[in-house]
């Protein structure tokens, strides 16, 4: 690494136009990794023409818009990835996902309308029925000859879906089940097709048979005839105006005692016999329910990924039009210097820049998990717990970085960021609800620390607090950062950084990964014994340690996001690719370890002196990148005529 600011002439990764562009292109294949042929093909059938919608389109126009949209998608070759479980394969698997980031790259509320339709309708109908039942509905949904809804998010309850009110009682005596919303809270509600396109919902809710209460499961529930009329016992409103997704026609739904014949339970994991008995291959209910919650997980996985690409697309935008707007004479010349050359500029978008390749990485790893476990009838639980977890968590960091980031872009392209031809208002509205839909992102992490205390499935869904206290002290320490996969180099990196101690290198890898797992592995053990000396009964004493946990979800998850970025320059073969990956991820390490600077000094990971000096590191990294930034954007593979925005034309 260079100690002098590098210039265009000097830096020999920097070059002209075409070098550049050489560097992007290598970029692009290293951040693609195995899935590179996949996204090319995606982004070359990706039909281009009309992408964008205009933003002065009123509710139902966009709507229209939006739909109309949504089917030249499906005549390109989109949304029909979705396959029964036992057709499944790894590469069907991960072409669904595929197929969703790619459709991100144009309207977002196109990308959601899919991901309702196929995604979690298609996808509820292939992951949770039965043979007859993808016969029945699967080609028809995939298609838009069956628009559909995923009745799940209740008034009175969103991320507890355990407790969702809505009854689907059975009658044995008619051969039916009854599905009704006991209460105003019960109604479902902010659900995709819903207020104006929907004909089929498949709706969750508990399952009582002879009496008892089965938990949680998904029935399918015909909402409007042929004429678009809803049917008797249905009540259908309109949310209405939102504050983003306006083509996305968000309704609320009510069930007076509709009644639904015995074959519409999509009853995978649970069925009814006709006699009114019930019956399921896995006789656990706390299991059982986390497998069919398990089996919905793509949702995660592609509005994760969906935010990311929304996040690239801002950088995009934000970093071309740095390169060319210029502001204040250059004291040693007449002309004007870019805004990317102001160092509080290149510290607003380079940062963000490296986070999101790091995030990239960590993402593809989540990819192929996903197509590995999921097409794996026979998979152990314990990869589908791991898999839910990651899913989770990236999650939560992909779109927490949107949010933010995509508000940064806007503040750095000024005022002309907030005019609607250029597009970040319209992403920053669109991608606001990222954080709160497919589980909010505070609950989702969460989930992540109660992942890394301990088994999901024996302490967390089945054990009291003391049994829970008592596991997780056993699971601290040495087995927490127990690492498989892309983590194996980052923990040889760290044994060789263990030896040298505080004396290594600031762009030392294996620094920053012993500094990311201090800190995950520090957290874990302290929230450890501070549950272990709580009253179990105490709501007090364990909502205090919110805070705690929800540190240790992005403790974890960070060191998850290291070790992937590590495992992504290892694969990279291009050599100036590689070097610039190799100060991206130093950027995005040191970034991180700033933030919680105050950590590490006061638990002794890092000296005063070492604190200090991060912020001058970063800043000369900066520096050394900025020649390069046009080529780190062109490595998000976003062809230039996508991003749409008009002051990159002028």
């Amino acid at each position: 690494m260079s100690t002098a600011t590098a210039s265009p002439l000097t830096d020999p990764l920097a070059g002209d136009g075409s070098a550049e562009t050489g560097l992007g292109a290598a970029l692009s294949t290293a951040l693609d990794g195995a899935h590179h042929r996949r996204r090319v093909a995606g982004r070359a059938a990706f039909p281009a023409d009309g992408m964008l919608r205009d933003p002065a389109l009123g509710l139902a126009e966009a709507r229209v818009w939006t739909l109309r949209r949504l089917g030249e998608f499906v005549a390109a070759g989109f949304g029909q990835s979705i396959v029964p479980v036992e057709r499944a394969t790894p590469e069907t698997q991960l072409q669904s996902l595929i197929d969703f980031e790619t459709i991100t790259y144009g309207d977002q509320s196109v990308a959601i309308k899919s991901g309702v339709q196929h995604g979690l309708f298609g996808g509820a109908i292939a992951g949770l029925g039965t043979a007859a039942q993808h016969e029945r509905f699967l080609t028809d949904a995939l298609e838009l000859r069956i628009l559909g809804c995923f009745a799940m998010t209740e008034r009175g309850h969103g991320s507890d879906v355990a407790s969702l009110e809505t009854t689907i009682t059975y009658d044995a005596d008619a051969g039916e089940f009854v599905v009704h919303s006991p209460h105003e809270s019960s109604a479902k509600t902010y659900i995709g097709n819903a207020a104006a396109d929907g004909h089929l919902a498949t709706v969750f809710g508990q399952l009582i048979v002879d009496g008892v209460n089965q938990g949680v499961h998904c029935i399918l529930v015909p909402l409007r005839d042929a004429d678009g009329a809803t049917l008797p016992g249905v009540t259908i409103g309109d949310n209405g105006h939102k504050g983003g997704l306006l083509g996305v026609d968000n309704g609320w739904i009510r069930f007076d005692h509709v009644r639904v014949p015995r074959d519409m339970l999509l009853d995978r994991f649970g069925s009814v016999r006709a006699d009114g008995s019930y019956s399921s291959t896995i006789d656990n209910p706390n299991r059982r329910f986390f497998s069919m919650l398990g089996a919905l997980v793509r949702g995660r996985i592609c509005i994760g990924g969906g935010a990311a690409i929304a996040a690239r697309v801002a950088l995009s935008i934000a970093t071309r039009y740095g390169e060319r707007r210029t502001q204040f004479r250059h004291p040693h010349s007449d002309e004007e210097s870019p805004l990317l050359d102001y160092l509080a500029h290149q510290r607003k978008l380079l940062p963000a820049i490296a986070r999101a390749y790091a995030l990239g990485f960590a993402q593809n790893e989540l990819i192929d998990d996903y197509g590995r476990v999921s097409s794996d009838a026979a998979h152990d639980p314990r990869d589908q717990r791991a898999l839910e977890t990651l899913a989770a968590g990236l999650k939560a960091l992909n779109t927490e970085f949107a949010n933010a980031t995509i508000q940064t872009c806007r503040e750095a392209c000024g005022g002309a960021g907030y005019m609607s031809e250029n597009r970040l208002t319209q992403l920053r509205a669109d991608t606001d609800v990222f954080a709160t839909f497919e589980g909010d992102n505070t609950v989702l992490l969460q989930l992540v620390a109660k992942g890394v205390l301990t088994d999901y499935r024996d302490v967390w869904g089945g054990l009291d607090r003391l049994g829970l206290v008592q596991a997780s002290a056993r699971l601290v320490g040495g087995a927490v950062i127990e690492r498989t996969g892309a983590g194996l180099l980052a923990e040889r990196l760290v044994a060789t950084a263990r030896r040298k101690g505080d004396a290594t290198a600031f762009y030392d890898r294996g620094w920053h990964a012993w500094m990311f797992e201090e800190r995950e592995r520090h957290s874990v053990d302290s929230l450890a014994r501070r549950l272990r000396a709580a009253d179990r009964d105490s709501f007090e004493q364990v909502n205090a340690m919110q805070d705690h946990v929800l540190f240790v979800a992005r403790a974890h998850m960070e060191r998850v996001v290291l070790d992937s970025f590590i495992a992504g320059i290892d694969a990279c073969t291009d050599r100036v690719a590689r070097q610039t990956l190799e100060e991206l991820c130093t950027l995005f390490a040191l970034t991180s370890l700033e933030s919680d600077a105050a950590w590490f000094l006061s638990h002794n990971r890092m000296s005063t002196a070492r604190a200090k000096a991060l912020r001058r590191q970063i800043n000369q990294l900066c520096a050394d990148l900025r020649p390069r930034a046009i080529a780190l954007v062109e490595g998000f593979g976003i062809p230039v005529e996508w991003l749409g925005a008009a002051m990159l034309d002028a």
